[in-house]
């Protein structure tokens, strides 16, 4: 995803030379339609989770144990960001997502998600999203600040999967207006929470920036955390980003296949796990989507699985062929997807789009890129290039026409 909707002409105008750069070894990859793109080696990180960049070219990454590092402009590492929240690494449990606040080089806030243990039961957890102001250091490094928690996951369960907290910021030309704080919220792997309205897993959640729930919510009024639901019927959505017109778009991984990329459309129900192009793992079918006209068809979805993580709606000039196309990171298909979408067929279907109307059509897979690693995240930078995060003990790289 885009973690910074500062504008890429803005930050060229500004520092027209601060992309990330690297002098790491190459390597040349051809897609399944016959493109290639040239892979350059930045740096290396052990549970890579996040990226983003600062107006200033460098970047933050978190990794999942828990430390957050400061890149400098050639993507090596610059130091250690300290005074984090600290977090116990469980399965997919750990630090997670970090952006930038649009306004960032005048209040140097940035928001920062994670997974909290229940301070009675260690063996319940959920997720956290903190602001906090980045202090950066002229030798390198830093400090996070005037830390505070806006939101938690509710409630607190067992195990140790399906967090999501991905975050995301909107423009001012989304629906429902600029400076909106989205995270995705994970069922936590207990199904029924993606229907109940009394709890906030399995959801997209909308928020204003300080954590306050805005009262042109869909489901505002009712009380407790159903304030603050865009959507519902969600499972494990591992990526979320704005297109250019101000459309979000959200994957998630599915159960046994059945992965999703959905559009975002308020207070709309994605049907998990009621429906589902895929079945659990258990072998027990669940219906899928076209069963069932109540609820919203994924825009794209995968079988076999690609296990999505990780998603940026490219907007640069460097790959300009590209413009507008998704990018999704894949775990077990060890691919990078690139996901183009139908805009006419988008705009027929209008502001509020029907059920009947939202079908797989309106995206489709165009070509993957595959280079024997698990992808966790993607990223645009601001000179235009594709950064991609590998799983576990992975690579930085930077993506250049090849």
């Amino acid at each position: 995803m885009r973690h910074s909707i500062i504008s890429l002409a803005l930050l060229s105008a500004i520092l027209p030379a601060c992309a990330l750069a690297g002098t790491g070894d190459t390597e040349t990859v051809t897609g399944t339609k016959g493109t290639t793109v040239t892979l350059t080696e930045l740096e290396t990180f052990d549970g890579a989770w996040a990226m983003t960049f600062l107006p200033d070219g460098r970047a933050l990454v978190t990794e999942q144990s828990g430390r957050l590092w400061l890149l400098d402009r050639n993507g090596a590492k610059a130091g250690e960001i300290k005074g984090l929240p600290k977090v116990t690494e469980r399965g997919q449990g750990g630090l997670g997502d970090i952006i930038v606040d649009p306004d960032f080089t005048r209040n140097r806030r940035v928001y920062l998600s994670y997974v909290e243990r229940d301070k009675d039961d260690s063996k319940r957890s959920g997720a956290a999203v903190e602001v906090a102001t980045l202090s950066l250091s002229n030798a390198g490094g830093g400090r996070l600040t005037g830390r505070e928690v806006i939101w938690r996951q509710f409630p607190k369960t067992t195990g140790n999967g399906h967090y999501g907290h991905r975050l995301a910021i909107s423009p001012d030309n989304a629906e429902g207006g600029g400076g909106k704080l989205f995270i995705t919220s994970g069922e936590r792997q207990k199904f029924t929470p993606s229907q109940n309205m009394d709890m906030n897993l399995g959801k997209v959640v909308r928020l204003n920036k300080d954590g306050s729930i805005p009262d042109d919510n869909p489901f505002h009024g009712q009380g407790g955390v159903t304030d603050e639901i865009w959507t519902l019927g969600h499972r494990n959505p591992l990526g979320i980003d704005f297109a250019a017109d101000g459309t979000l778009w959200v994957h998630e991984m599915g159960p046994r296949h059945g992965d999703e990329l959905n559009r975002i459309v308020r207070s709309e129900n994605y049907g998990y796990p009621v429906v589902s192009n895929g079945d659990h793992y258990s072998g027990v079918e669940i219906p899928d989507h076209s069963t069932n006209p109540v609820y919203e068809n994924p825009a794209a979805w995968w079988d076999p699985a690609i296990s999505p993580a990780g998603f940026v709606i490219y907007d640069g000039d460097l790959f300009s062929d590209w413009s507008g196309d998704g990018f999704i990171g894949g775990l077990s298909s060890q691919a990078l997807v690139r996901v183009v979408f139908d805009k006419d067929k988008i705009d027929n279907v209008g502001g509020s789009p029907s059920k009947t109307d939202m079908r797989e059509t309106i995206a489709t897979e165009a070509e993957r890129y595959e280079w024997g690693a698990r992808i966790r995240e993607v990223e645009q930078g601001p000179d235009g290039a594709i950064y991609v995060l590998e799983d576990g003990e992975g690579r930085l790289l930077k993506l250049t026409p090849g």
